[in-house]
């Protein structure tokens, strides 16, 4: 096959040689060589020119990087673990950032390994307005955990002019290039319809999406997580904001077979709904969430107060008076939420398959900060990362995981329509606020050299509950704006290719 866009001869910035390349969008699939110049894919196929640098890739699947809806880590040390997950976009779309101008800044003078962007946090903008709490820089959780002293911003209504108040922040961080609206309405699931309206509206107008975590997530009504999805697939039917459903997996109790049907007949009504997951049966997130110290946490959710474990300690709540507590020491600190009982043989199997095989869905990590053994957030430059580091495992090997369990050794997702959902179709959900993202998650001529090439027999997470910074393994070469990030299985722990995804 000829070199699409190639001249016999030329000199290129790179070469990847003779891999397996595989389009999602296309469908394209040969071996071949790609060739790439100034961050971009410039001939694809026979490529007689040479490279300043070339790859091997004999053996190997060549495929478009891995784009990360919902990646709450967003520090150096983040991103090298997802960058041997296959990742090269990583964004902070479910909690989103307020304000988005100085996160920005923040991110391009740290230098970044990995392509960055957020959306603007809802519930951040809610947490000024009701709480009077100031805006700053800063991790969006460890700001909701902050706040959780004063819980108007979480437990009430907010009135007409408030509500006014949280859409002008809002707009204003979309202003300043936020790629969506961060809506993690579980968090503040005091708020009402009109509001919620209100923030979608804000979408629709915009033209960009909502990333959320729906308000409810427990197995009985009133408040079950049924009716959240209603009240969502309601929000797409009413203002017509495209609604991006985060960890299907995580939000749906023990029902994700039946959250998953409903969102199936919206979507084939037409409405603007889409979904991701992640294949675990445990989440995280902070102690201070209201609906920890909700007195009916057992009886909505079927979990006894043991299923929550502190990631920095392994230690495990014993009842509310435990969770309360702890949430009154330290707000923020990371907590493991183990929801399903997801394994071969296990009840939960088929509701965690259900969210992971959603036709369409996409895969995302939810991946988390890394804490050392007090619950600091570590961002530090050590490689490998130090051994008394915590996260959750997802944050470590979340699309590695994917491939391994439902790709290689279940069989129940194609290798084509697996690339896909870790590539094309974030592309898609995003590209209606940002089109140049039509230029990621495919690999063609003209498309950006956001690379990954992996070896489809052993790309596998290595992390665990015991380990969680174990990175993955199979990851051979990987490209950021043409710059390789992994060469030869390697870190190149100087490389800071990363480039913001921001509205312009």
């Amino acid at each position: 096959m000829a070199a699409e866009g190639s001249m016999s001869g030329a000199i290129y910035d790179l070469v990847i040689r003779g891999g397996r390349v595989m389009d999602p969008e296309t469908g394209f699939e040969a071996l071949a060589d790609v060739a790439i110049e100034g961050g971009s894919i410039v001939a694809l196929g026979e490529v007689p020119g040479r490279g300043r640098q070339e790859l091997d890739a004999a053996g190997l699947v060549v495929a478009p990087g891995f784009i990360d809806l919902h990646a709450h880590g967003q520090s150096l040390p983040a991103d090298r673990m997802q960058a041997f997950d296959g990742v090269t976009t990583t964004l902070e779309m479910e909690a989103g950032v307020l304000p988005v101008a100085p996160w920005y800044e923040a991110q391009a003078r740290a230098g970044r390994t990995l392509n960055y962007g957020a959306a603007a946090a809802w519930i951040i903008a809610r947490r000024a307005v009701m709480s009077d709490v100031a805006l700053s820089p800063g991790a969006p959780l460890k700001q909701m955990g902050a706040a959780a002293k004063d819980r108007r911003w979480s437990d009430e209504i907010a009135d007409p002019s408030e509500v006014q108040e949280i859409i002008a922040l809002i707009s204003q961080g979309l202003e300043e290039g936020a790629i969506g609206i961060g809506i993690p309405n579980a968090y503040a699931s005091g708020s009402g319809v009109k509001e919620m309206s209100a923030v979608c509206q804000l979408a629709a107008d915009q033209g960009v999406a909502t990333y959320t975590h729906v308000a409810y997530d427990a197995n009985i009504d009133p408040q079950s997580a049924t009716e959240a999805y209603i009240r969502l697939i309601g929000y797409a039917g009413a203002t017509g904001a495209h609604m991006h459903i985060c960890h299907l997996n995580s939000t749906s109790g023990t029902d994700i077979q039946g959250a998953a049907q409903l969102i199936r007949k919206a979507q084939a009504q037409g409405l603007p709904i889409t979904v991701e997951a992640y294949p675990w049966g445990t989440g995280s997130t902070v102690i201070g969430a209201s609906f920890y110290s909700d007195p009916k946490f057992p009886e909505k959710t079927g979990r006894r107060y043991d299923s929550l474990q502190l990631v920095a300690s392994g230690y495990r709540m014993k009842d509310r008076e435990d969770v309360l507590a702890h949430a009154a020491r330290d707000p923020s600190a990371l907590v493991l939420t183990h929801f399903l009982q997801a394994g071969p043989g296990d009840p939960h199997q088929a509701e965690l398959d259900a969210a992971i095989t959603f036709p369409g869905g996409a895969i995302a990590s939810d991946a988390m900060p890394w804490v050392d053994a007090a619950g600091a957030t570590w961002e530090g430059a050590d490689w490998p990362l130090p051994e008394r580091l915590f996260s959750h495992p997802r944050s470590s090997g979340t699309f590695a995981r994917f491939f391994r369990h439902y790709v290689r050794e279940r069989a129940l997702v194609p290798l084509m329509e697996g690339i896909a959902k870790c590539s094309l179709i974030p592309a898609q959900i995003l590209q209606g606020a940002v089109p140049d993202m039509a230029k990621k998650g495919r690999l063609q001529v003209g498309c950006d050299a956001d690379i990954l090439v992996f070896d489809p027999q052993s790309f596998g997470e290595k992390a665990d509950f015991l380990q969680m910074n174990a990175r993955s393994e199979g990851v051979e070469h990987l490209l950021v704006n043409g710059v390789p990030v992994i060469a030869a299985g390697l870190l190149r722990t100087e490389a800071r290719p990363g480039q913001p995804i921001r509205r312009v």
